[in-house]
């Protein structure tokens, strides 16, 4: 019998994401227990089942009455009892139909006027940023990081353009998704906060948010004031959400509008990097940009895993799941599942069909895809134009993290 690979680890996803352990999973154990022992100062939990088949995946996401977001939210790791019923309030941990009334709510927020303004914005912003990063790296050793000159701050001030964040104010938003995106990683997350009995604080608790939600409050205030043509402004003009709700609205805007992005650019770069055929063929126009940004993105989807809890028992790939038990769906895993992708370990700008699940699917599947496509779309087609060739200058440094697959440097040569 094939021993069970430890996919739980957050350690091991600094060193690259474990495609040959998912492999193994797949092939053998598709839905597998994995111990959530003690790491990096967190204490143990009790353990959950790890899917890895993109059919399984898929219909874990789709049956959000057998598999629930709202019983012990999205987390791998449970959170603490006193925080659910406030963690319970956020869109990505709710079940239909409370879920669907939220999520009809914000997308009116999404008009096409901003959108075409948005992306007129976008293109812009690309083209400065990588202009100054060739500058700088001219002036020094021919070497720039994409990720600190270019993709960090190209997320952060697009999404910061959506919202309505002052110029002044926008580097809280990097802080916040650090903070809670990263909090698995001392480099992001900074020194880790404790509570009176010496353990680690959730940073998605009400008290590690308060920061945030106040910020909310004064911005939607300072909206009503001063409308201007922006998400804010529209949410905090809606009767129908509740300042609760619209405290919510931008701690999920601002934390998966910003990290979606912040992820999903320089792992597409990485990607064109280490095939320098495949991005010549994107330079030429020889593969479209529409099929690339999603092959791009089932490379390296931004986002690893997504946990839900048994609200029944069920029964799923010849596993009995108890009621109560987290479902842990890898998407990573999933996009790479040789039963739904045809040479999957190849990148291949052109595929199509091509369901892959970085933005997941069923009810909860991602709000933002369409700005994020929009975005990776925009900012591949102006580093194709500043960088005719694209290669790295050093391994990247990713993410301690078994939740997103982030990059934290990119180090390019530039020619």
């Amino acid at each position: 019998m094939t021993s069970v690979p430890d996919v739980f680890d957050p350690r091991q996803y600094a060193a690259g994401v474990p495609y040959d352990a998912y492999r193994v999973l797949r092939d053998h154990h598709p839905v597998a227990r994995q111990d959530e022992h003690e790491v990096l100062g967190w204490p143990a939990g009790p353990g959950f089942w790890a899917v890895t088949r993109h059919a399984d995946v898929v219909r874990v996401l789709k049956d959000s009455a057998t598999y629930s977001s709202h019983i012990g939210a999205t987390q791998i790791r449970d959170p603490d009892p006193d925080d659910l019923p406030f963690i319970r309030r956020m869109m990505l941990n709710q079940d239909p139909p409370g879920h669907g009334r939220l999520r009809r709510l914000v997308s009116r927020a999404f008009t096409p006027r901003r959108i075409d303004r948005f992306e007129r914005v976008a293109h812009e912003r690309a083209r400065t940023l990588l202009a100054h990063a060739l500058e700088a790296a001219r002036a020094t050793d021919g070497t720039v990081d994409l990720v600190g000159s270019v993709t960090d701050d190209y997320a952060l001030l697009n999404l910061a353009d959506l919202l309505g964040v002052p110029e002044a104010d926008r580097k809280l938003l990097l802080h916040w998704t650090q903070r809670v995106i990263g909090y698995q990683d001392p480099d992001e997350a900074g020194p880790q906060v404790l509570d009176g009995r010496g353990r680690p604080v959730n940073p998605r608790s009400p008290a590690m948010l308060r920061d945030m939600f106040g910020y909310a409050r004064q911005l939607a205030a300072h909206k009503r004031r001063f409308p201007d043509d922006d998400v804010m402004t529209t949410l905090a003009h809606d009767a129908e959400l509740a300042e609760s709700e619209l405290e919510m609205f931008f701690f999920l805007l601002t934390v998966a509008g910003n990290d979606t992005v912040r992820s999903a650019a320089p792992g597409g770069l990485l990607a064109l990097a280490g095939h320098p055929e495949s991005y010549e063929r994107l330079r030429t126009g020889e593969a479209e940009l529409p099929l690339a940004v999603d092959e791009l993105l089932r490379w390296h989807p931004p986002v690893l895993t997504f946990r839900r809890t048994a609200a029944v028992d069920t029964e799923l790939a010849g596993r009995r799941i108890r009621a109560g038990d987290k479902v842990v769906v890898f998407h990573a895993s999933a996009n790479r599942d040789e039963r739904v992708f045809t040479d999957p370990d190849r990148l291949d700008l052109s595929r199509a069909p091509n369901p892959h699940v970085s933005f997941g699917d069923g009810p909860h599947v991602c709000l933002g895809a369409h700005f994020a496509r929009l975005q990776l779309r925009v900012l591949y087609r102006e580093a194709m134009r500043a960088l005719p060739v694209l290669r790295q200058a050093g391994p990247p440094e990713r993410l301690v993290s078994n939740f997103i697959n982030g990059i934290k440097s990119l180090p390019t040569q530039v020619t």
